[in-house]
């Protein structure tokens, strides 16, 4: 009896180290980490953030789904954070080349963002995925804003996710292959991660603070994906108008790529990985529709605006922008209007994203409020 009862201090002590959060949150930054460095020497796209989510989507299957959650103000400022990384690629120079051929950037902004959302449409009224989620999944760009807005509306960002990423993956790839094949160029590789290079410290401090004053505002006035469209147009407006140096060093990225990533994937289940296998051939198959449709558009640029294949090609992929602007600077492309397009898509879609949710959502006799 009395070696049984100083067993009992022992066995307390176990139980609660292994329901402790601390050495948790330890394992998960390890494995972060090095899912990270594996998917950068893979080349792969994403990976500060892909890495992050499927080492939570490990953590939350193994030890079960709610046993860490990320505070709700270090995760509303990473959105916004991302809000701010938007921003700091809609410069001037992109501004006036969409401006100069406004109609044909329209006309091929509108006609992929159509094809996006009539597969959406389909998946949905297929009921591939719950709710709308797959009009949201099937969104051409703006992936991270996409799973942050998304879940705003209702839809399912864990589902979203897969769909956007997935996508990013097959994009990203694809444009690789396309530029070697027609230019021989060596293009396509991600250059090497800088987490800590020099910094202009007033310029950070004045990001951080309008990072911080956009969640807020956002969360203050209960604006829906306000995280990102708030801090969005600020930066925009503000570094349009040369009061502001957008200034976001990789570490401070990273860190807000790892808490939007373990967000998502810390709600992971059973029972969500096995719908997502289920629907894993539907949604790549989707996604490889939208691609070609995608390819068709860029043979009519090349064909009625003389634009070169391989520029056409770029500027019409549907998504993973990051990566289409690594290919495209290696490649001898016109970049500018490679990036004014993916840019001009982007914002378009932050616009009519909720919207087309909504009407589809309407259509198809689904629930899609702001929560």
């Amino acid at each position: 009896m009395a070696r049984h009862a100083s067993d009992k201090p022992l066995k307390n002590a176990s139980r609660k180290l292994r329901n402790a959060s601390l050495p948790r949150w330890a394992l998960l930054l390890t494995l972060s980490t090095v899912l990270v460095v594996g998917l950068e020497l893979l080349g792969l796209p994403a990976s500060l953030l892909i890495g992050p989510m499927v080492a939570a989507i490990v953590l939350a299957v193994s030890i079960g789904q709610g046993s860490l959650r990320v505070p709700r103000w270090p995760l509303l400022f990473g959105q916004a954070l991302v809000g701010f990384m938007m921003a700091r690629s809609i410069t001037v120079d992109i501004l006036q080349t969409m401006a100069t051929d406004a109609p044909l950037f329209l006309a091929m902004i509108f006609a992929v963002i159509a094809a996006a959302g009539l597969l959406g449409w389909l998946l949905t009224r297929w009921q591939v995925l719950p709710g709308t989620t797959a009009v949201w999944g099937s969104s051409p760009g703006a992936a991270s804003a996409m799973v942050i807005m998304s879940e705003a509306y209702g839809a399912d960002a864990r589902l979203v996710a897969f769909m956007q990423y997935l996508r990013v993956v097959f994009v990203a790839v694809a444009a690789s292959v396309v530029s070697r094949l027609w230019v021989a160029a060596d293009g396509g590789e991600p250059p090497p991660l800088i987490l800590f290079p020099p910094i202009d410290w007033p310029a950070l401090a004045a990001t951080v603070a309008l990072t911080c004053l956009s969640a807020y505002c956002a969360t203050r006035f209960r604006i829906p994906g306000g995280t990102i469209i708030v801090s969005l147009f600020t930066g925009s407006l503000l570094q349009g108008l040369g009061l502001l140096k957008i200034e976001l060093p990789m570490w401070l990225l990273a860190i807000s790529y790892a808490l939007i990533g373990w967000s998502i994937g810390l709600r992971f289940t059973r029972g969500i990985i096995a719908h997502a296998a289920r629907a894993l051939p539907r949604v790549a198959g989707s996604i490889l529709i939208l691609m070609s449709l995608c390819g068709l558009m860029a043979y009519a640029l090349h064909v009625f605006a003389g634009v070169d294949p391989l520029t056409a090609y770029l500027a019409t992929s549907p998504g993973g922008a990051d990566s289409v602007a690594i290919i495209a600077a290696s490649s001898n492309v016109d970049v500018p209007f490679v990036m004014a397009m993916q840019t001009g898509r982007l914002l378009i879609i932050l616009l009519t994203g909720p919207m087309l949710a909504r009407f589809i959502a309407r259509r198809s006799g689904l629930a899609e409020n702001p929560v």
